[in-house]
């Protein structure tokens, strides 16, 4: 959304709900922390900081700062430029330019997306009924609790409540993660797809990988949401 008076409701509804906020910066970098101040007339955010801390000083040398936080079931992400950080009355604080685009989402454990057409990520994983067999199986939809998969008609089908102990994901050229499966659902999608929708349980995530898918996701409905804007 880009409307000044939503953006600076919402924002405000952080600030009074003392909502945690993750600000991340490229290659992992994060710190939390709370909205301190929203001031749409100054064009100026506030966050609260602590003196000393190793991690705010990371994410203060990055050139990308994104900051998160939630209200009830909705995801609030928006670009923070300009950060810096001020010291008055014995206190540090940081201070971004105001956001003039803010970004909703549903609660992160349910939020789906689908992939761009020009980088379809791929699970790679053995059959579990064939072990020999290695299945290349791209991926349908995506959140950080679960993924669906396309089964092609000319393999051999995937039974639900199956445990798949090793599946590597490779969300783009850069990114691969080593997860586990649980297939909860399998469906035929359509007939003109030949071929069945794995409904999967994400298991085995660790920190890296989570923060890492949470990346993509966001990334991908970005540039969706950004294509969308030009073509209207």
């Amino acid at each position: 959304m880009t409307s000044l008076v939503e953006i600076d409701e919402l924002l405000k509804r952080l600030l009074n709900a003392n909502a945690l906020m993750t600000l991340s910066g490229p290659g992992g970098t994060n710190y939390t922390t709370m909205l301190w101040a929203v001031d749409s007339a100054r064009g100026v955010v506030c966050f609260s900081a602590e003196a000393g801390d190793t991690r705010l000083q990371a994410l203060l040398e990055t050139e990308e700062v994104v900051a998160v936080g939630y209200l009830d079931s909705i995801k609030l992400q928006f670009d923070l430029d300009g950060v810096v950080q001020v010291h008055g009355n014995g206190s540090v604080a940081l201070n971004a330019q105001y956001p003039r685009t803010l970004y909703r989402f549903q609660r992160r454990s349910s939020f789906r997306v689908k992939p761009m057409i020009s980088s379809i990520p791929v699970a790679h994983m053995r059959h579990p009924a064939v072990p020999d067999m290695k299945l290349d199986l791209r991926v349908l939809d995506i959140s950080l609790s679960g993924v669906a998969l396309f089964l092609p008609h000319n393999l051999p089908m995937v039974s639900p409540g199956v445990k798949i102990g090793q599946c590597f994901l490779d969300l783009d050229s850069d990114t691969r993660l080593e997860i586990g499966l649980i297939i909860h659902h399998v469906s035929v999608i359509n007939p003109e797809s030949q071929g069945a929708r794995l409904g999967c349980e994400l298991v085995n995530l660790n920190g890296a990988s989570e923060r890492a898918l949470q990346q993509y996701i966001n990334q991908t409905e970005k540039r969706r949401l950004a294509l969308a804007t030009r073509q209207d």
